[in-house]
């Protein structure tokens, strides 16, 4: 399936490593011209290198002058952005007795206020061309929410909601919003995490031993498994595309059938 990406201009925030770098390499490999962020100054350079039709930016996006910063970089090595995806985002512990004013606060401008920033910057240039792909990356606990971590959970929820009221924005623009909601994916430090509790239980050191476990007591689903990144980058380099241009203001879950309702 041809994605017809080779003539857009692609931003992918939070791809110097992990899923990040998985879909920013994806858009490479469909023929995007790809920038490549990391928060400090050359972590993504590495990432970049791999492609000749990619560049690698840098700034701390959780103020405005890590934005700005990065938007006159982006300008300056490659122009106008065609496709925009919110992958960057962090996640903290805590707890409803425990987190302070401060962990809701930062929560909000890593989740939220950095892809927003983000969209303000580029939203005109998009709206001038008549064409425009925003993603943003959120998760299955926007729909279901777990005890633990509610701002952090409350800030994805947010970024989801956020999505909507920007499609009804830019209705009639040329411009699609869509937010990508994976559940666990199997990244370096969710596979470190398990192994460790699979140590602690007894469940062995075999990955497919230690996934069997979590989806039997943890994270139940139809699939039976965790996804892979790549699975992510591939629903997203689809909904950057050509083919995708009439899903719109979707919330997109990507967990194996782990949230089940109509």
């Amino acid at each position: 399936m041809d994605l017809n990406l080779n003539k857009r201009i692609a931003l992918v925030t939070g791809s110097n490593r992990g899923t990040g770098e998985c879909i920013a390499a994806t858009l490479a490999n469909e023929g995007a011209c790809v920038v490549f962020h990391s928060n400090e100054e050359g972590l993504a350079q590495r990432a970049a290198d791999k492609f000749p039709n990619a560049c690698a930016v840098w700034g701390d996006i959780s103020s405005d002058e890590g934005c700005e910063h990065v938007l006159r970089q982006t300008m300056d090595r490659v122009g106008e952005v065609d496709i925009l995806v919110n992958n960057y985002g962090t996640v903290s512990a805590g707890k409803w007795a425990i987190s302070t004013s401060h962990d809701w606060l930062d929560m909000y401008q890593k989740n939220v206020l950095s892809a927003a920033r983000l969209i303000r910057g580029l939203v005109p240039a998009m709206k001038a061309k008549g064409w425009g792909r925003i993603v943003q990356l959120g998760t299955i606990g926007s729909h279901q929410p777990n005890n633990i971590m509610p701002h952090y959970y409350a800030a994805k929820g947010a970024l989801a909601t956020m999505s909507v009221s920007l499609t009804k924005e830019l209705s009639h623009t040329g411009i699609t919003v869509n937010t990508i909601s994976p559940g666990y994916i199997r990244t370096a430090e969710l596979e470190a995490g398990f192994r460790r509790r699979a140590e602690k239980k007894g469940w062995g050191d075999n990955w497919d031993d230690i996934v069997k476990q979590i989806v039997a007591s943890e994270y139940p689903n139809p699939c039976g498994r965790i996804a892979e990144r790549q699975e992510v980058a591939d629903l997203v380099a689809f909904i950057c595309s050509e083919r995708a241009g009439f899903i719109n203001g979707q919330n997109i879950r990507i967990d194996g059938g782990a949230v089940c309702y109509v």
